[in-house]
């Protein structure tokens, strides 16, 4: 394999979007087209981490790296700045939030730092705008998840905040009952669709909190419900087309008994 660095995957960059002899497609986007793209290989990233394939990360990582080059090769081509201003801007960024590595800063631990690191972050969003609030920078872009913690963690640093996880659990039981109650009420005929999203919205909100006081991070805690799911579905369905049937064809009884099959040999397999 012939050895290369980043200057060949810029020149890469660069041909595919050259409008002489370029890559039609890629000569097509912009940054707002791109930008899904980014996002679904960051979390492609987040996948082969979880999963702990490496062969799959290093590829990853490099889609991830190409969507980088990607955003910079156009944003050299409209004047506002190139790769090398972005590598320059990570890397003054990265010393001046490392005064202890970097400088004469002396933390005690990771959480004494972490709070610097925020702190400094803070001073550097303020000289930005002067019209500042502890949750500028929380990107709308994040997954509502995520954004909820983050909204909360900024909010919690000026002490708005419940002390304890039980009051957190007590206000999750409120507002599941505030959903209880709408939904009562839709099934007597009121139009309280709108209300029924809002409170919902409300309890997952509290949700968020509730991972956060339990030191859960909640979107791991998520995607390995959705991989436990996925992994006992597809034998529920391994185990009726051994049966000769497809579950279209079962009850929701047959099925629950397959769903439970399926459990117990896990449980006997260790499998969690």
């Amino acid at each position: 394999m012939t050895k290369t660095d980043i200057s060949d995957l810029l020149t890469i960059m660069k041909r595919l979007r050259n409008p002489d002899g370029g890559c039609p497609w890629d000569i097509e986007q912009d940054f707002s087209t791109i930008a899904p793209y980014t996002i679904e290989e960051a979390y492609e990233v987040a996948e082969a981490i979880e999963m702990d394939d490496m062969l799959h990360l290093k590829d990853e990582l490099g889609d991830l790296l190409f969507q980088v080059v990607f955003h910079a090769q156009m944003a050299q081509k409209k004047g506002h700045f190139t790769f090398d201003d972005v590598v320059t801007a990570i890397c003054d960024k990265m010393t001046r939030r490392h005064p202890h590595v970097f400088g004469n800063a002396d933390y005690r631990d990771a959480e004494q730092q972490t709070v610097a690191w925020e702190a400094q972050k803070a001073e550097e969003r303020k000289d930005k705008n002067q019209n500042t609030s502890v949750l500028d920078g929380v990107t709308p872009a994040l997954p509502a998840l995520t954004r909820a913690i983050k909204l909360q963690n900024r909010a919690a640093r000026v002490g708005f905040d419940w002390p304890d996880t039980a009051q957190v659990l007590d206000k999750l039981n409120e507002e599941m009952a505030e959903l209880s109650h709408e939904f009562v009420e839709a099934g007597k005929g009121s139009d309280n669709e709108d209300t029924i999203v809002e409170e919902f919205g409300d309890m997952m909100f509290v949700y968020a909190n509730l991972a956060r006081h339990l030191n859960i991070d909640a979107e791991t805690a998520l995607r390995s419900a959705n991989h436990k799911f996925e992994r006992r579905f597809r034998q529920v369905e391994m185990l009726a087309k051994a049966q000769g049937k497809s579950l279209d064809e079962m009850s929701l009884d047959q099925m629950d008994a397959l769903w439970d099959q399926v459990k117990e040999q896990e449980k006997k397999n260790s499998i969690p």
